[in-house]
């Protein structure tokens, strides 16, 4: 019996510490498969107001490098070409959530007319955070994303105040109606010329539309309108300030009317070389792309994160342009 006994108990041990041992390399395994997901290769969308401009290309290679740093993340990087076509982006969004992605990076061109979208994936349980552009009230985002967009506007209206001696007749020229990054940023301008009783907005009501030939004619209307008495113009986007600094040079206007832009290119930053362009606010496009997919991420991995997450914002003037903070900024790093 003692025989017999002994044995048994001897292969019981033995059954024993193999079994801790594979449990223990088990939960080992489990706990650490890398953050996307659990191991599990995430797929996030990635949707831009449009695709058209440098400033997305930019975000685009922050929400990659993001993808690449964490690892088993997939972006599927798409939106519309045209930022002003609000149906083609719902449209886009509405295809990610039949494909059933893991997440949505979503810059809404318009804040009202992307909330039932954005509703929809929510309810199919696929999370979004917004970037850049804000949405109307409703949907449980996980975060927003985003520059400080009224105080992106205040530093133009001050920075303009500077540069035309804190005296005469500006204008603001707006983008489109709905966009609420750049509604954001006008109302910011407005607010800050308050202090300055000297100043005069001749003009504050006028929409440039999404793209530089529309500004450039918008800009020309303005300009043969108040020209003579006006000493400074504000421009509140990229496309919006290309436009603009044409019209300003066709019009031989160009370093008489002090010009403030929001967003760089490659002409905008010529342009203050020249003294054509008196100062640029600058976003952060790849921190953008960059957080907005790790909130993502995170989220999806039961981690949580304030409501707003700014990424910054900065005023490059021709004296301090060719620092290396600034020229970061001036020329981003884009997608090949």
């Amino acid at each position: 019996m003692k025989r017999f006994i002994l044995p048994l108990v001897a292969l019981l041990a033995v059954t024993l510490i193999v079994a801790g041992c594979k449990s223990s390399s088990d939960n080992s395994s489990a706990s650490n498969t890398g953050s996307a997901g659990g191991g599990k290769q995430l797929r996030i969308a990635v949707i831009p107001k449009g695709t058209s401009h440098e400033f997305w290309r930019s975000v685009h290679f922050g929400a990659e490098k993001a993808a690449q740093e964490i690892g088993n993340v997939e972006i599927i990087w798409r939106g519309p070409v045209v930022e002003s076509d609000t149906g083609s982006q719902i449209e886009v969004v509405k295809s990610m959530i039949t494909m059933g992605v893991d997440g949505i990076v979503l810059a809404p061109n318009q804040k009202g007319g992307l909330v039932d979208a954005v509703d929809e994936s929510i309810g199919e349980g696929i999370p979004v955070v917004i970037f850049d552009s804000g949405l109307d009230d409703g949907p449980e985002i996980v975060s927003y994303v985003a520059t400080d967009n009224f105080k992106g506007g205040q530093m133009a209206g001050d920075a303009m105040a500077e540069a035309i001696g804190e005296k005469g007749n500006v204008i603001l020229l707006r983008y489109i109606a709905g966009s609420e990054s750049t509604e954001q940023r006008e109302e910011g301008f407005l607010e800050a010329l308050k202090k300055y009783p000297d100043i005069n907005v001749v003009s504050s009501d006028q929409y440039a539309g999404d793209n530089a030939t529309s500004a450039k004619e918008k800009a020309d209307q303005l300009l043969q309108l108040h020209g003579e008495s006006l000493a400074g113009i504000f421009a509140v986007c990229e496309p919006n300030a290309n436009g603009t600094l044409e019209a300003i040079k066709n019009a031989g206007m160009a370093g008489k009317v002090k010009f403030i832009a929001f967003d760089p290119s490659d002409a905008l930053i010529q342009a203050m070389r020249d003294d054509h362009c008196h100062g640029i606010v600058l976003q952060d496009p790849v921190q953008m792309g960059y957080q907005s997919v790790i909130t993502l991420v995170d989220f999806i991995n039961g981690e949580t994160s304030d409501d707003f997450q700014s990424t910054g914002e900065y005023l490059a003037t021709p004296e301090n342009m060719d620092e290396p903070k600034y020229q970061k900024l001036l020329k981003p790093e884009t997608v090949q």
